[in-house]
């Protein structure tokens, strides 16, 4: 594999036309490939709106089989370029049973395969426990074979070895930890997040950025991984989605970070050779408890 790898990210806004969408982010694949990217991301659920905001029986419609029609179009455009694609799709997995899922193109158009968002989140705005299912937790000891489509996984593409996780599963440490021992070299969080347009209270709006960003900066430093966040941007109902996708290195410095406003495709190189420097010089993974750490499978400890 490469030492170092060039990650292009595609930050944009999407409408209610789904070929559209498709077709802008094809266009936009094609300018990161063109920029010299290796692996390139794309925000969550690209096609469409973030239908989420409403609990609708008809975006249902919107759902697909994965693999199907766009993981092989996007195979065959990862072929043609060379380039790995990771993209966020909404997964009819059998009638009445759907997820949020992001599949994954190696650089010859092969499937990899996908992973099924674990965390599902339930607020107002982002309604997705009345669309997806989370995705099915695997036993810790089962061989990385029987994971291709259970659990948190990672993908030996051409370029690195990654990891995906989707955007809810931002805020748990468990999620990047368990993907990083996994041999993650890079944690790549397709994301739709953004504040909600009636917060008349600057200050919350700039915390909740903030939070967002620092925890996953901190998922970089706990674990010695890259960290890539792609967020989509432009209104879309009561929210603004706020874009500030980011690269962090594995000590949370930032690499690169996008406006609030404005599409972005952009190419970062990253040196995975430091990787080792980074985990050598802070050693997180050699001093860990892990026979101390059972508490953390129960809910609360009361």
């Amino acid at each position: 594999m490469a030492k170092k790898v060039n990650i292009g990210l595609v930050q944009m806004s999407c409408t209610s036309d789904v070929d559209a969408n498709f077709q802008k982010a094809t266009e936009k694949i094609r300018e990161a490939a063109q920029k010299g990217a290796n692996i390139i991301c794309l925000q969550e659920l690209f096609k469409s709106l973030y239908f989420c905001d409403v609990e609708d029986h008809g975006n249902f419609s919107l759902a697909e089989a994965i693999p199907g029609p766009s993981t092989e179009s996007l195979g065959a455009l990862a072929k043609e370029l060379g380039v790995v694609i990771i993209a966020s799709l909404f997964e009819k997995r059998a009638h009445g049973l759907y997820h949020n899922t992001t599949a994954v193109l190696d650089a010859d158009g092969a499937y990899l395969g996908k992973y099924r968002k674990m965390h599902i989140p339930d607020d107002p705005g982002y309604y997705e426990k009345f669309y997806f299912t989370p995705g099915d937790a695997s036993p810790g000891d089962a061989p990385v074979s029987e994971r291709d489509t259970d659990g948190y996984r990672i993908f030996n593409t051409r370029f690195a070895k990654i990891g995906v996780l989707i955007c809810w599963d931002q805020w748990y440490p468990e999620a990047a930890r368990i993907t990083s021992l996994m041999g993650a070299e890079i944690l790549f969080y397709p994301t739709a997040i953004g504040w909600d347009v009636n917060e008349k209270d600057p200050i919350i709006n700039e915390e909740q950025y903030g939070a967002w960003q620092t925890v996953q900066r901190g998922h970089a430093v706990a674990n010695g991984v890259y960290v890539v966040s792609v967020n989509r941007v432009g209104r879309e109902a009561d929210q603004q989605f706020w874009g500030g996708s980011f690269i962090a290195n594995p000590q949370g410095r930032l690499l690169y970070l996008a406006p609030h406003e404005g599409e972005v495709t952009h190419v970062e190189e990253l040196d995975l050779e430091k990787l080792d420097f980074y985990r050598t010089t802070w050693p997180f993974l050699r001093d860990r408890r892990v026979d101390s750490y059972r508490p953390i499978l129960k809910r609360f400890i009361d």
